[in-house]
């Protein structure tokens, strides 16, 4: 359905004969969007927008309906900093009306900038409530985790040892991307960076075979790749931790063990049947070794957390089995909780230091410049520079995602 459709679905503007009146229906959507500063359509399809616009669509409904209490459940995740402006500003104005909002979010800076009072729940349980003028991050954290994690990124142990170039994507051009080239070294972490829209998620789908290349060339450890379809790249070695792990990741309704052996099931199979011991085997050393807590390998990931989810994820991606060269990370952090951050930063790092080549996707500017080795920016489908970590800032990284 389309964006009006969305934003007016249970009361549309009709005549009284309950006929649809679809000018009217524009013409309100169009003062949203004009309220909500968003370069959208009222016409367009909800399905063809990006994730980011989508949320913006939910929060656009949210708003028409004039609820007396709204939650917002970590509504930043995929946007971009201009519209988390709109939307603070948004909420705010509802606060001052008299709302009650409650605003879920395991971005920290976000609670200080937006919120009265804090609640820390951990594992289903309340851990304590803070007044936010009284409190501070470095509080806030302790109570979250159970402990000091001190800075996360200045006790990272980190690959020192980057290899050769294996990886080189030359001209890549798809229905988003427009001519973009760049390399990949042995156990190195290589951020991508740039606004929502720029065209990273689509340069690493393009890659693992998830979109449809139009011309360019990859040569992975020195041979031509094709990939037309994702099993193609996983044969090569190539993996995806996408950026919408639970519509792209995940089958929701399967447990633990069937989502972490899915891409390696052939290997299992002994007198035509798949050995369910060495599935367990495989689920039970992914479980143990990125703890992820589960009461059991077939519990259905659905119930998990968002960090558990992401770490079966990552779990199937780098067991013995498959030989994973090439990890592409897009957003792994996304709706994730400070204490597991942490964790998969030094998975990143760990997985680096084994010889993989990571590529790393994220929206939070302050995690691609700690955890990448070299960073790449884009804006609008293209390539506008790179940087090495010691040398990049906010500032001359949103100046390269802007330009």
């Amino acid at each position: 359905m389309s964006v009006m459709e969305n934003v007016f679905l249970q009361d549309s503007p009709a005549n009284k004969a309950g006929i649809l009146n679809f000018s009217e229906l524009k013409r309100m959507t169009q003062e949203l969007i004009v309220r909500f500063e968003l370069p959208i359509s009222p016409t367009t399809l909800v399905g063809k927008l990006s994730t980011a616009y989508q949320q913006m669509v939910e929060v656009m409904r949210t708003y028409r309906r004039n609820s007396k209490i709204i939650a917002f459940d970590e509504p930043t995740a995929p946007l971009t900093d201009k519209e988390i402006v709109t939307l603070f500003r948004l909420i705010t104005q509802l606060r001052d009306e008299g709302k009650i909002i409650l605003y879920v979010s395991h971005r920290l800076a976000e609670i200080f900038q937006i919120t009265d009072e804090i609640v820390v729940l951990k594992d289903g349980r309340l851990v304590k409530q803070l007044t936010t003028s009284d409190s501070n991050e470095a509080e806030l954290i302790q109570a979250m985790v159970g402990r000091d994690i001190g800075d996360t990124y200045s006790h990272l142990d980190r690959n020192d040892k980057i290899g050769d170039t294996f990886l080189e994507v030359k001209n890549l051009v798809t229905d988003v991307v427009k001519d973009v080239s760049f390399d990949l070294k042995r156990g190195e972490v290589l951020g991508f960076a740039g606004l929502v829209g720029a065209g990273r998620s689509e340069v690493v789908r393009a890659v693992f075979g998830a979109d449809r290349i139009i011309s360019g060339e990859i040569i992975l450890d020195g041979k031509p790749l094709k990939c037309k379809e994702p099993k193609d790249a996983i044969e090569a070695g190539i993996a995806l931790c996408p950026e919408d792990r639970k519509d792209d990741g995940l089958v929701l309704y399967r447990g633990v063990r069937e989502n972490t052996t899915m891409p390696i099931l052939k290997k299992m199979i002994k007198k035509l049947l798949i050995s369910r011991k060495r599935e367990y085997e495989v689920t039970g050393s992914a479980i143990r070794k990125y703890n992820i807590r589960t009461p059991s390998p077939d519990k259905i990931v659905l119930d998990l957390s968002g960090g558990n989810q992401q770490k079966v994820i990552l779990g199937r991606w780098t067991t013995d089995e498959i030989g994973t060269k090439v990890l592409i990370l897009d957003e792994p952090t996304k709706g994730i909780d400070v204490g597991t951050k942490a964790e998969i930063y030094q998975m990143i790092c760990d997985f680096a230091k084994t010889g993989i080549g990571v590529i790393f996707i994220s929206s939070e500017l302050t995690e691609v410049i700690n955890v990448s080795d070299r960073i790449l920016v884009m804006h609008e489908g293209r390539m506008t520079g790179q940087l090495l970590r010691e040398e990049a800032t906010e500032e001359n990284i949103l100046a390269l995602a802007m330009k």
